[in-house]
Parts: structure tokens; C-alpha cells; sequence
């Protein structure tokens, strides 16, 4: 289960992308969040393009570095980004899969580039306990649902602050995070 660079987390990866591509073309809800510093890698973001173009729903939050371009017609069509930069600096890596319906989460420190991918010792590891997948879940759509300090990763590139939509509360995911990580402290 657990995933190192360079032995096996790319081939891992790609395999767990191509099973939500198998979903997908079975008509199965598919979809992949991944939370990463930077993602870079062209194999990997071939595979991303791959899975939008199936059908899979894949929602990227990066912080820096995005090679992938979000709404090309025919290709990233399925494939959403955002980048969060805020007041309290983050390094989470976070890799979720649906895997039609029983999800497979996974932390590490890999962002997705050739060099942490090849070149580096790198880890991922699963998160098993089905209360800390929720937790992690939960945490991850807080993110994406920032409204505050997010901007879309678009393909003008010029990435544009995330507007609310009018009548909701804006959110800022740290704020949030930080909320309810003290309503829900085990």
C-alpha cells in the first residue's frame, strides 16, 4: 500500500488514474482531487488529460507551479484547477481517488514533477481509517471551496480571484479549516 519514488509511485499513480478512467467509461461516477505544491510532470498530466477526456471529474487545488491547462475542449474539458495562496504557508499533498465509491486517500510528500517522481525519495502513504478519510475529505472540499484567496487556474492564464456566487458566504479555507478543525477535535 505504501507508495515511494522512485520504486513505485508513478506506476501506482497512473494506475490509480487509469481505474477512475475505467469508471468513467463504464458509467460509474469517477473523479480525482489532488492537492500538490506543483504539478509538472508530463506523463502524469497526459494521464490527467486522459481521464477528463473519459469523463473523469478531476479537480486539481495547486499551489505553485500548474502545467496543466484546465478547459481545453477535447481534452481538459473535465479538469478544474484552483490555487490557494493565504496568510499561513502549506505544504500538504493529498491524492484522492472515488474509486467508485469506496475512496482511496493518500498524504505524501511528492509533489508531481519529474524530479520528485525519479530522482528522489519520495513517500505516499494511504490513510485506511474511514473516519480520517472523511476528515481529510472534508478538509479538501473546505479548500475548494475557498472563495476568498483562490484563484482559477484558467486558460488565458491570468488566473483570475474566485467570485462567490451572490447570496452565498464567502470562504476563506484557512479560516474554515482552522473552525472546524476546533469543533471536531477528537
Amino acid at each position: 500500500l505504501l507508495m515511494m519514488a522512485p520504486l513505485s509511485l508513478r506506476n501506482r499513480l497512473e494506475t490509480l488514474i487509469d481505474k477512475e478512467i475505467e469508471h468513467a467509461v463504464k458509467g460509474s461516477k469517477a473523479e480525482i482531487l489532488l492537492k500538490l505544491n506543483s504539478l509538472e510532470d508530463r506523463a502524469l498530466i497526459r494521464k490527467l488529460y486522459d481521464a477528463s477526456s473519459a469523463g473523469v471529474k478531476v479537480r486539481l487545488i495547486i499551489r505553485g507551479i500548474c502545467c496543466a491547462v484546465p478547459g481545453q475542449p477535447g481534452l481538459s474539458e473535465n479538469l478544474e484547477a484552483i490555487s490557494i495562496v493565504d496568510r499561513y504557508l502549506e505544504h500538504a499533498r493529498v491524492y484522492q481517488f472515488h474509486n467508485a465509491g469506496s475512496p482511496v486517500v493518500f498524504l505524501g510528500s511528492a509533489d508531481w514533477m519529474g524530479r520528485n517522481l525519479d530522482r528522489r525519495i519520495e513517500v505516499a502513504f494511504p490513510i485506511l481509517d474511514e473516519d480520517l478519510k472523511k476528515e481529510v475529505d472534508d478538509l479538501m472540499e473546505i479548500q475548494w471551496k475557498d472563495s476568498t484567496k483562490s484563484r482559477v487556474i484558467n486558460t488565458e492564464q491570468n488566473n483570475p480571484y474566485r467570485k462567490e456566487k451572490k447570496g452565498r458566504k464567502a470562504i476563506r479555507a484557512q479560516s474554515a479549516t482552522y473552525a472546524y478543525l476546533k469543533k471536531n477535535t477528537r
